[in-house]
């Protein structure tokens, strides 16, 4: 969903010149993989989106693989790019980096604050890593490696694995399948109380150039709108813009997560940066996206 949300947004601005693999094609957790595309190809600026990644479920489930898989990629990544002499790396995280009851809303500075959740908690130190090793190796080495830390994100090529996807295309989904098999009810997780942000993944991707071009700091910043809603005003606005009539039934014996995660993004309006898409517009463009290419997302 980034890596392709960047790709278009590079492309819009003329570029032509974009070095992508797919998965497939490339192993990142492969040292010497990594080494020899980067010797070969010999890229000036690395957008690091790249990473195993999932809803509560998954992180909850696969906890070694969130942390094998994810150290592996940034470190082989990192290390490539520096050997390369790339010119700059922009290092894409998380917001579950923070502590699970740091101050509201979340501040750059509370990292290694406190305890974090423990649901994805193997996910969490992988992206606090990426971080530091950003910062460790522009310490020692001189190199250009920033990061930033993206809020909850939505959009084209999300994952609506019912498993293994994040809170909001699980709820498209399910919704949607509701709507057509006419189900009557739909359970939800938890209790609804939660609060979270959402960023569509193209203001992701413009808030990435944006970076890419001006930013060239220590410190990570965060990337969001600076604006929540709770997990139950979510429900509605997807099953209102999905169109389904049934009801809605919590499932208050499964977890939560962490009671609200609203990103602080002063850092990022200083420097002339804001969000575009809002949020109902944002659903109801993903919404449609979702159902021009439903045989491919829920095959």
């Amino acid at each position: 969903m980034v890596g392709s949300a960047i790709v278009r947004k590079l492309q819009a601005e003329g570029f032509d010149n974009l070095l992508t693999r797919t998965s497939s094609e490339l192993d990142l957790r492969n040292q010497a993989a990594v080494d020899d595309f980067f010797q070969t190809e010999q890229p000036d600026y690395v957008f690091l989106a790249a990473a195993k990644v999932g809803g509560i479920v998954a992180n909850n489930t696969y906890r070694a693989e969130f942390l094998y898989d994810n150290l592996l990629i940034e470190a082989n990544i990192i290390h490539s790019a520096y050997r390369s002499g790339v010119r700059k790396l922009l290092f894409l995280g998380s917001s579950c980096i923070y502590p699970k009851l740091a101050p509201q809303p979340l501040k750059e500075d509370y990292l290694l604050s406190g305890y974090l959740e423990p649901t994805n908690e193997p996910y969490a130190i992988a992206k606090i890593t990426g971080i530091k090793l950003c910062e460790a190796y522009r310490s020692q080495y001189g190199c250009n490696f920033i990061s930033a830390m993206p809020t909850n994100l939505y959009g084209p090529n999300d994952n609506y694995d019912l498993q293994n996807s994040h809170v909001l295309p699980a709820l498209i989904r399910k919704f949607h399948e509701a709507k057509v098999n006419d189900t009557p009810f739909v359970e939800v997780w938890g209790s609804g109380s939660p609060r979270r942000e959402f960023l569509h993944a193209d203001d992701l991707a413009d808030a990435c150039f944006f970076l890419m071009q001006t930013y060239n700091g220590e410190g990570f910043v965060n990337v969001g709108t600076g604006e929540d809603v709770t997990i139950r005003k979510l429900v509605e606005m997807v099953q209102k813009t999905v169109g389904y009539e049934g009801e809605v039934r919590w499932n208050t014996d499964k977890p939560d997560g962490t009671p609200r995660k609203l990103m602080d993004v002063t850092r990022l309006h200083d420097m002339g940066w804001r969000h575009r898409t809002e949020l109902t517009d944002g659903l109801e463009v993903t919404y449609q996206d979702f159902l021009a290419n439903v045989e491919m997302y829920v095959e």
